[in-house]
């Protein structure tokens, strides 16, 4: 139970963050499960897979699947193993594609959800997602014991979620993360959090970067040699 001046408190329902000052903010101390995280991004590659590394490398540790949908880049398997990730426990289910083109692309994404089977979810959804189908993946997450995190972009701030918890991300330099949380179960946040993200790039190639066109460490051009393999979802029901 929880009043509206104060965090929830079931603390057997969270996954922690690894981060102490986030943990401090979020009801239970930690990452909610069986229900969505919503993480607004003005552009994907601000920190966000480095912002959740450390619960997904904890999920993994006790053997449990984490599965990736949609990442809108290739993913460096060298990066995610930098910040602790098995990348051979890996799954990147790619649901765009022309195969399905015209089905619900979401579709794969709610059965994950639904089957109960794997320790997390990490999933970039399409823009303008419209209020019911992001009710159903709630509705869905229900089932899902662990945390599911959904990657939307930052116009979406305008529109109501059926998220329980809701973040605004935006990068804050090198190696640091601007955080405001948006929704919680709980009294509203007023002052944005800066998170230091374990850092992937070494000391001197930090200091060549430049502020724009910078590859962001996690993602990768197409086609590179340490590009992280991906599944492609087809819909066998269409």
């Amino acid at each position: 139970m929880w009043l509206g001046h104060q965090l929830g408190r079931h603390t057997d329902q969270v996954v922690p963050s690894g981060f102490r000052d986030l943990d401090a903010q979020l009801p239970g101390g930690g990452w909610p499960k069986r229900v969505l995280s919503e993480l607004l991004l003005p552009h994907p590659g601000v920190g966000e897979i480095r912002l959740l590394s450390r619960s997904l490398a904890d999920i993994q540790q006790a053997g449990r699947l984490v599965m990736l949908f949609d990442p809108p880049q290739q993913l460096s398997a060298w990066a995610l193993a930098q910040v602790g990730l098995d990348v051979a426990q890996l799954l990147v289910v790619h649901t765009r594609c022309k195969v399905i083109a015209g089905s619900d692309s979401l579709w794969a994404l709610e059965q994950a959800l639904k089957s109960g089977h794997v320790g997390a979810v990490l999933a970039w959804l399409p823009p303008r997602l419209r209020t019911e189908r992001l009710r159903r993946l709630q509705l869905a997450a229900h089932a899902h014991d662990g945390p599911a995190f959904v990657l939307r972009e930052m116009a979406a701030q305008q529109r109501p979620t059926s998220a329980p918890l809701r973040l605004a991300l935006r990068p804050g330099g090198a190696d640091m993360l601007d955080l405001r949380v948006l929704k919680r179960r709980g009294p509203p946040l007023e002052t944005p959090l800066q998170l230091a993200l374990p850092p992937v790039l070494s000391e001197a190639a930090r200091s060549r970067v430049r502020p724009a066109g910078v590859q962001v460490p996690g993602f990768m051009p197409s086609g590179s040699p340490s590009a992280l393999n991906e599944a492609t979802f087809i819909n066998l029901a269409s």
